[in-house]
This record gives C-alpha cells, sequence and structure tokens, in this order.
C-alpha cells in the first residue's frame, strides 16, 4: 500500500528488491540512470499537487528512505527540480520548495501572457482535425471536472491543455521554457482552483480558445490565450487576498499520494 504518495519503507517494492542485481549488470546500469528521473516526477507530482508546500524543506535522507532508494538518485532529482524551478538548493541550509513573492509571479504571468499568444497562433495555423478532437475532449473533462467541483482534477487537466497548445506551436525551446514558468507559477496558483466560481469562469475561456483554433482563427486564439493568461492572473492574485480563506472550495483536497 502506498503512502502520502510514496511506495511503504523495507522491501516490499520493485525499487527495493531490484538491489540485489549487481552493480555491472545492464538492468543496474539502466536503474542508475532512470532512479534520478522516477524520484524527480514523484517529488514533483507532489509539489504541483500542493502536498510540499511552498517554503517546505526537503529532507534528502527522509525522502530517500521512504522511497526506498540511495541518497545519490535523491540528490540528483534535487538539481533537476532546481533547474526546473521548482525547488530552491541554499548552500549549507538545504533544499527548500519554491516560493513566489506577488511580484515575482507577476512578471512570470506577464511573460506567459506573451508565450501564451505565441503559441496560440502557431497552435491555430498547425492544429490538426484529430488535435482539434482531443483539445475538446480535455474541455469536456474540464466541465465534469467542473460540475464536480473537483480543483484537483481540473487543475490537472489544465495544465495537460495548455502543455498540448504549447506543443502544437512546435517549438521546442518554447516548450521548455514554458514549462518552467507554468512549474513556478503551480503553488502560487494552485489556491486559485479552490474556488468554486473560478472553475466555471476558466472552462469557459478554455472552450472559447478551442473554437478559435478550430476555426483556424490564429489571431483572436492568440488574443484569448493572452487574455486568459491575464485573468489567471488576477484569480490567483485574488485567491491569496485576506479573507479568500474564507471562502470554501466545493470539494476537499485529495489525500495525499492519490493519483489520477
Amino acid at each position: 500500500m502506498v503512502e502520502d504518495g510514496f511506495p511503504p519503507e523495507g522491501g516490499g517494492t520493485a525499487v527495493a528488491s531490484a538491489r540485489a542485481v549487481p552493480d555491472d549488470h545492464p538492468i543496474a546500469v539502466v536503474r542508475s540512470h532512470s532512479l534520478p528521473a522516477l524520484v524527480g516526477r514523484e517529488l514533483t507530482h507532489r509539489i504541483l499537487a500542493g502536498e510540499l508546500a511552498a517554503g517546505s524543506k526537503l529532507n534528502e535522507a527522509d525522502i530517500a528512505l521512504r522511497l526506498g532508494v540511495s541518497r545519490g538518485p535523491v540528490r540528483e532529482a534535487f538539481r533537476a527540480l532546481e533547474v526546473a524551478g521548482l525547488v530552491r538548493l541554499e548552500k549549507n541550509r538545504g533544499v527548500y520548495v519554491r516560493e513566489l513573492s506577488s511580484a515575482e509571479a507577476d512578471e512570470i504571468f506577464e511573460l506567459r501572457a506573451l508565450l501564451d499568444e505565441f503559441a496560440g497562433r502557431r497552435a491555430a495555423q498547425q492544429a490538426t482535425a484529430e488535435d482539434v478532437r482531443t483539445l475538446t475532449a480535455m474541455v469536456e473533462r474540464m466541465d465534469e471536472a467542473t460540475r464536480q467541483g473537483d480543483a484537483d482534477g481540473y487543475f490537472e487537466l489544465n495544465l495537460a491543455f495548455h502543455d498540448r497548445i504549447v506543443g502544437l506551436a512546435g517549438n521546442a525551446k518554447l516548450s521548455e521554457l514554458y514549462r518552467r514558468l507554468v512549474n513556478e507559477l503551480a503553488l502560487f496558483r494552485r489556491a486559485s482552483f479552490d474556488h468554486a466560481a473560478n472553475l466555471p469562469r476558466s472552462a469557459a475561456e478554455h472552450r472559447a480558445i478551442v473554437e478559435r483554433i478550430a476555426a483556424r482563427e490564429s489571431e483572436s486564439t492568440g488574443r484569448l490565450l493572452r487574455e486568459h493568461a491575464m485573468a489567471s492572473r488576477e484569480r490567483a492574485r485574488l485567491a491569496r487576498e485576506p479573507g479568500a480563506a474564507d471562502m470554501p472550495p466545493r470539494r476537499p483536497h485529495r489525500s495525499p499520494g492519490r493519483r489520477r
């Protein structure tokens, strides 16, 4: 059984049992390269889900023990997460989940709005009928998450939706930069999805974007994506204002470790 998003301690996991493989075996070589990525994916999930709060300290030894790996892969994963903008490494102090100030978040939102506009224009020019069907299906799932008051599910779909549009732009450097910005904003924005009124507004904006892509209206697609990014900034800002905590989410967060 998985607790708190980590495999159980001890020898019952595939990671733990694989330790018996000799160090020079091909499987061991593959494992030595893949473990940091696996650890990184697990920590990324927990950070983006809000299970590891902004500003919290990550304990290398504890994470290694609970994942059933040595500390080396965890250390490598920390370095990758720093590059991704999710954690900060402080010399002689440790590793902390990244925490953004409102001013820094505003700057990132403004940059993201420009990238969204560019990606939207390119997506409308290059999207196939199959791409439009995929985006439409994502919006339908967003609508369902909205009806269910599933803030966690909606948040994950929202990330996937924008990642898909950026992918359609066909620019690898854009994708790399955009994903870092999205990672940096994730914890700042997460609270805005907890308020019931925000989900249908956001879902309607996504549906309008897909309609413009389907119509191959590149300029209006770019404009809607830029406006959507700035509207997201306002929703995130309002969610963090004093008194926002008095507006409860329609449904509590999933328990730690639960996956979609």
